[in-house]
């Protein structure tokens, strides 16, 4: 019984007691437009793509979902995004001021907390960012749809609730059939909506570090130092790549403005770092860019955010690991800082966890359909870095293959340690260790 209440194991037990929730509220005929029960396996892949805020979907949101639909689909995406932990931990805030220290624990298994005692103050600002930047942009959008296109108040207050839930907590969903192609032009569409994903997307331990030190850059926390500039890193080259690549695609940037082309290569940036949403067609982008595409999302974002990937906090350390070898050097570092063993074996683990999940994603979707091998693999690494783009072949898969991909979304969502660690039966210490030997590498 001690076993089954580690902290990891309650993160991943939940998150999927939310998914089979979700599952039965969408299969019921009043979450259909037409009145009749979805089939199970749209239902479980949409409540999946939800919860773990991905975005992938196998039918249009808009159309095949009923009102009382989207509403129980925005509620799963807040859910998971706010994060299933930090939300308990909230509702223990409410009703009693002091925690018991495995509650804290749980808590900081699920928000990434630096320490135990921070739990309390994250989970606060966890909820006072969240109200807030939606709240905001969801007026911002509501007030630019109903001015600029017409549309009646109630359907653009809807519309704007939607997508900036869904941008905030990185999940991709739009009621639109064409996701946010319609705004390509319109930066005053765009600019929010790529607030919203990074906000949402940098974490809230960094969210939480600003807060406190926001003046004293020099104080921040490692963690916040190899975020913010792993994070700026990856939207820089993200923007010029992309830019460069499609700048004379007829299908996407090539028709477009000089104004429009910076402002959708920049959008399209931002949403690769696992937001989901397209301002241009995914599905005819260069395969230069889908290659872009590929790192851009098994990256992902920060950590203890609404974002999915390995994290950007991980590949900078595996990144400076490398020079810490290539210089000849014992210890890892970066800002005058040494980097811990057990981050670094950490950072490897989870590397080496997620590209095997990759693979296997792909051989088995490979095996089982006759798709182009470059589709299978941005849909893959898609799903496992919950990021929602897709090429145009979800819905064209055998549902073997949609259930793979449930797996990967899942998996991305819960994270690769969090899963591996509430699987384990437990740590151990060895009481004993074996002679060192250096065996050749290379």
């Amino acid at each position: 019984m001690k076993a089954l209440l580690h902290p990891a194991r309650v993160v991943a037990l939940v998150f999927l007691l939310v998914i089979l929730l979700g599952t039965g509220l969408l299969m019921l005929p009043i979450a259909h437009a037409e009145g009749i029960s979805a089939p199970w396996v749209t239902a479980f892949f949409t409540a999946v793509s939800a919860v773990c805020v991905t975005g992938l979907v196998v039918v249009d949101t808009g159309t095949y979902w009923s009102g009382f639909g989207q509403v129980v689909i925005l509620m799963l995406f807040q859910l998971g995004g706010f994060g299933m932990m930090t939300l308990a931990t909230l509702l223990g805030l409410m009703v009693n001021r002091s925690f018991r220290l495995r509650t804290k624990m749980v808590a900081q298994q699920e928000s990434r907390t630096l320490a135990i005692g921070d739990v309390g103050s994250v989970a606060k600002l966890v909820l006072v960012v969240t109200l807030g930047m939606e709240l905001l942009i969801t007026l911002l959008l509501t007030v630019r749809l109903h001015l600029a296109y017409d549309l009646p108040l109630t359907e653009a207050a809807w519309s704007g609730l939607f997508h900036a839930i869904s941008a905030f907590n990185n999940a991709g969903f739009s009621i639109h059939p064409d996701s946010l192609m319609r705004y390509a032009s319109d930066a005053l569409i765009l600019l929010p909506v790529m607030t919203a994903i990074v906000i949402g997307g940098i974490g809230f331990p960094v969210l939480h570090d600003l807060r406190n030190r926001l003046r004293d850059p020099r104080h921040w926390s490692l963690h916040t130092k190899l975020t913010l500039s792993g994070t700026a890193v990856l939207l820089l080259c993200g923007f010029v790549g992309l830019l460069l690549s499609e700048w004379s695609n007829a299908a996407t940037l090539g028709p477009m403005s000089v104004g429009d082309k910076v402002l959708s290569a920049a959008f399209a940036s931002v949403s690769a770092r696992t937001a989901g949403f397209n301002s241009i067609d995914i599905g005819a982008l260069t395969h230069e860019s889908w290659a872009l595409h590929y790192l851009l999302m098994f990256v992902g974002g920060g950590s203890a955010g609404t974002a999915g990937g390995v994290k950007v906090g991980t590949v900078a350390i595996l990144l400076l690991m490398v020079i810490a070898e290539i210089r000849g050097r014992g210890d890892t570092e970066a800002f005058g800082r040494r980097i811990c063993a057990a981050a670094q074996r950490q950072a490897i683990t989870v590397l080496v966890l997620g590209s095997a999940m990759v693979v296997i994603g792909t051989l088995f979707i490979l095996r089982t359909t006759d798709i182009a091998t470059d589709k299978v693999i941005f849909e893959v690494v898609s799903a496992f870095g919950t990021v929602g783009l897709s090429t145009g072949i979800t819905a064209d898969l055998p549902e073997s293959s949609q259930l793979m991909l449930t797996l990967l979304m899942y998996v991305g969502r819960v994270g690769i340690v969090t899963l591996a660690v509430s699987l384990a039966m437990g740590e151990r210490r060895m009481p004993y260790r074996y002679p060192e030997e250096h065996p050749i590498v290379g």
